[in-house]
This record gives C-alpha cells, sequence and structure tokens, in this order.
C-alpha cells in the first residue's frame, strides 16, 4: 500500500530568526520505516526541524537528505511527503471521501483510481462508513483520522505528525494515539512526529529526541530515555522526579541509605541531588520512621502517597492502590528507594 520506508538525514541543521536560534547544529537520522518522536517543549526547535524537513522553512545552514538524495533545495511540492498539523484543515465543502483523493487528483490520478485509494484509505483508519460526511458532520477524532487517510493517500516517502492529537480531548487522544501507529506500522512509512506530550511520544515511538534550545539532548528508545536520562534536562522533562539528598562516591551514590549505581552525567562525588522516579520511592509503616504521609491520591489502578521528609521536603511515591490503602495521613513511615541508577545533580 505504500513504498518501503526510507532513510531521513538531519545534518548540521541550523535555522536563525535575528537574534533566536531555533536550531542549533541538529543531527538527526531516521532508519527505514521508523518512527522518530520529537519531544519538547515550545521553542525547542522540534517544529521547526520537521517543517524544514517537509521544505516548508528553509534552514540556514544544514542539509536534509532522503533516501540518499539531498532534498534542502528542492520544494516542498516535489518532496513526496504527507502532512497531518494540530488542525485538521480538512476543506469543508468536500466529503471525507473527497478530502483523502484530494491529493491524488492534484497528482493527475484518474477518477477511478482516486477512489479505489480513498477508499482503502477510509477502511485503513476505520472510516468507510463515514466516507460520505463533511467535517461538520464529524467529531475532532473522526476529522483528525480522515486527514491522516489524506496524507497517507499519497504514498508519501516520509510522513509528518505535527502535534496532530494535542486539539482533542484526553479519551480521543489516547485512541488515536494507538491508531497513529497502528496505521504507521501497517504501511511501514518512516514517520517524524512532534510532541510536547512526553506520554504520546513515550507511547508509540520506535526512539525519541528530546530537544531542548535547538539542540537533541538525547535520542533512544523510550525506555532507555525515561530509565536512563543522558541529561539532567531530559530526567526533568520526561517523567516525574523527586529530588533528594544524595552522597556521591566512586560512582556510586548513597541514597536514602540504599547505595545505587550514578548514571552519567551526574557528579563524581560529594554533595548533591538524586533524581528519582516516584515509582522507585518505596514506603514501610515504621512508628520509629522519620517521614510522615502527608495525604494519599486515589488515581485508580495506581495512587499516590505523598511523603514529609525531615527538614520538610515532601516526595511522592507512586504505588499500586491496594498497598497505598495501608498509609494514612499523619502515619510515620520510613522512606527508601528501589531505584538500581540514579542521575546525580548538582546542589540541593
Amino acid at each position: 500500500m505504500s513504498p518501503a520506508g526510507v532513510a531521513v538525514e538531519l545534518t548540521d541543521l541550523t535555522r536563525t530568526y535575528g537574534a533566536v536560534k531555533a536550531l542549533d547544529g541538529l543531527n538527526l537520522r531516521m532508519e527505514p520505516g521508523e518512527f522518530v518522536a520529537l519531544l519538547g517543549p515550545s521553542g525547542c526547535g522540534k517544529t521547526t526541524a520537521l517543517r524544514i524537513l517537509a521544505g516548508l522553512d528553509e534552514a540556514t545552514s544544514g542539509t536534509v537528505t532522503v533516501d540518499g538524495r539531498d532534498l534542502t533545495s528542492v520544494p516542498a511540492n516535489k518532496r513526496d511527503m504527507g502532512m497531518v498539523f494540530q488542525a485538521y484543515s480538512l476543506f469543508p465543502h468536500l466529503t471525507a471521501a473527497q478530502n483523502v483523493a484530494f491529493g491524488l487528483k492534484m497528482r493527475g490520478a484518474g477518477k477511478a483510481d482516486r477512489s479505489t485509494r480513498a477508499a482503502e484509505m477510509l477502511e485503513l483508519v476505520g472510516l468507510s462508513e463515514h466516507a460520505d460526511k463533511y467535517a461538520s458532520e464529524m467529531s475532532g477524532g473522526q476529522q483528525q483520522r480522515v486527514a491522516l487517510a489524506r496524507a497517507l493517500a499519497i504514498r508519501p516517502r516520509v510522513l509528518l505528525l505535527d502535534e496532530p492529537l494535542s486539539a482533542l480531548d484526553a479519551k480521543v487522544r489516547s485512541q488515536l494515539r494507538d491508531e497513529i501507529r497502528r496505521v504507521q506500522l501497517d504501511v511501514g512509512t518512516t514517520t517524524l512526529f512532534v510532541t510536547h506530550d512526553q506520554e504520546e511520544a513515550l507511547a508509540v515511538a520506535d526512539r525519541v529526541g528530546v530537544m531542548s534550545r535547538g539542540r537533541l539532548e538525547q535520542l533512544a528508545t523510550p525506555a532507555e530515555v525515561y530509565a536512563n536520562p543522558a541529561t539532567p534536562f531530559v530526567a526533568e522533562f520526561v517523567g516525574l522526579n523527586n529530588r533528594v539528598p544524595a552522597t556521591v562516591s566512586a560512582g556510586r551514590a548513597s541514597v536514602f541509605g540504599t547505595e545505587v549505581t550514578t548514571l552519567a552525567g551526574s557528579i563524581g562525588s560529594g554533595e548533591g541531588t538524586a533524581l528519582v522516579r516516584p515509582e522507585s520511592i518505596t514506603l514501610t509503616a515504621d512508628d520509629a520512621g522519620a517521614a510522615t504521609v502527608r495525604s494519599v491520591a486515589f488515581l485508580g489502578p495506581i495512587s499516590r502517597v505523598y511523603v514529609e521528609l525531615p527538614g520538610g521536603a515532601v516526595v511522592d511515591a507512586q504505588l499500586a492502590s491496594a498497598p497505598a490503602r495501608d498509609f494514612t495521613p499523619g502515619q510515620r513511615v520510613a522512606v527508601g528507594t528501589s531505584a538500581t541508577e540514579v542521575l546525580v545533580v548538582p546542589g540541593p
């Protein structure tokens, strides 16, 4: 249904707007058929990178290579890329099927071929029964599915997704996120997905690139980015962290009295702050414990237990809800960690 995925390479990309440097030497290689998510806060350069790959913006310097061909100076309409934006951008006067077929019509495909391809794509995204509906007759999630089908209908060599889910409510966003990944695996198109939502990036991507100030801080599998953040920025941006005192010596850190290995990028020795995930905090009921339960938040299958340490700092422990019910505000507890590796940064 789609050509085999192609390799994509962004090499030493910079983009400046006056005194603002949106991209600062970005290097990114995507393997054929790979799904890469660029994750980061607003203004980090992720959308600029996508727009330069699409040909909608020009790099100040650097190159864009697709399938071994330099596309840096090739106009957007010659790059064979499909795009899905945050806004659905459907033509209101066209039906779903006509919207999906629009790109094929612009490329000179015959009416029968357009109709067949549009039907295939609508079936792929689960909207066959909505083929004759207009945008105003469909929900936001359905409209975004049509936009995805339209982008795929032209058999793009690269699929570009720019915050495609942010206008949707939480339940639809989660469903469509999974649908996008299913469709991408079905068609095998190399895909770049831009988002500020870490859950989206971690859930769907083969690799996640975390960006900050125009630079790629880390590019790795979701599990690697979460468990082994390469920099303090990645550790703070991806997932929740507790900041707890730690003492480092010879590549080991003492955290809550437990010795754990320090990750690359940690301080070499002395006093610092360990970044510890809530699920790595352990709690034990102990009348002689130095910490006190402040509150318990029930979140369905998991709960968060907030515990005040001596000195007033509060840590967040994530537990399954069944054992979390054993803890009540005011209860004394002993705090530990199950982490085997932590990133330790300078300062309190």
